[in-house]
């Protein structure tokens, strides 16, 4: 794949759309800083994490040179603006949900595309630019969702998160394969905001695991780790089964 593909203009609108997922991404982190009752500190240093994690994680993955949030100074102060206006701004719970879905869908458009054209742009292939274009839209909450001691969002009943953001990264990869990149910045974002919206709204969920049950010692084992499984026997001529009474100490 080939630089050339990326035309300087979308280069340049790339960084833009970066900061905006910097941004977006910081007020989401302050609202969940709001929700966990943290203090200013705790909704600047969740705002930072959630601001730059993602794209932080993309530029160390990509290794083409120094994380852009450590060399481009508009980074940080985005970050850190986007979380003390939620500290400083007091909505209410509703128009605070509203705006986190809106927020939500924005940041997965913005870093999904940026994702994808930043690692497009350094010579990698289509299926390299899906990849960090997802990595880039979920990174920062995950991240956020770990160090609040919180399963992250992304790993289920989230209103597809992660599959709006692999949504959005194959829109963008196609367009660009296709001549357009102009035209994949443009879909991307608009299918974020539409897609993500109505996952929520729908209530739209990805199938969890099957209940399923052990038919061999291996798949018990699997399923109930040694040490928590209570060991079971039959009364002689009855088909119920009582655990095992404890040995006596001597």
């Amino acid at each position: 794949m080939s630089a050339s593909l990326i035309p300087a203009g979308i280069t340049v609108a790339t960084r833009y759309l970066d900061l905006a997922g910097v941004a977006s991404c910081a007020l989401l982190g302050g609202a969940v800083a709001r929700t966990a009752g943290l203090d200013l500190f705790g909704f600047l240093v969740v705002g930072i994490i959630s601001g730059l994690g993602g794209g932080m994680i993309r530029d160390v993955l990509l290794q083409h040179g120094t994380p852009v949030a450590l060399t481009d100074y508009a980074y940080l102060p985005t970050a850190v603006a986007g979380a003390v206006v939620v500290f400083l701004i007091k909505l209410s719970e509703e128009s605070w949900t509203r705006l986190f879905t809106t927020l939500d869908a924005a940041v997965i458009g913005f870093w999904a595309v940026t994702g994808v054209n930043k690692t497009l742009a350094a010579g990698l292939g289509w299926l390299p630019a899906v990849l960090l274009g997802t990595v880039s839209a979920i990174g920062g909450g995950a991240l956020r969702d770990v160090v609040l001691g919180r399963v992250p969002a992304v790993f289920g009943g989230n209103g597809l998160y992660a599959t709006v953001a692999v949504a959005v990264a194959g829109t963008t990869v196609t367009c660009v394969y296709l001549g357009r990149p102009g035209l994949g910045v443009v879909l991307g974002i608009l299918l974020a905001l539409a897609f993500r919206h109505t996952a929520v709204r729908l209530g739209w969920t990805l199938p969890n695991s099957l209940d399923w049950q052990p038919r061999t010692a291996v798949a018990a084992t699997l399923r109930h780790p040694i040490g928590s499984v209570t060991r079971r026997r039959k009364r002689p001529g009855t088909e119920e089964e009582r655990p095992d009474p404890p040995e006596e100490s001597s």
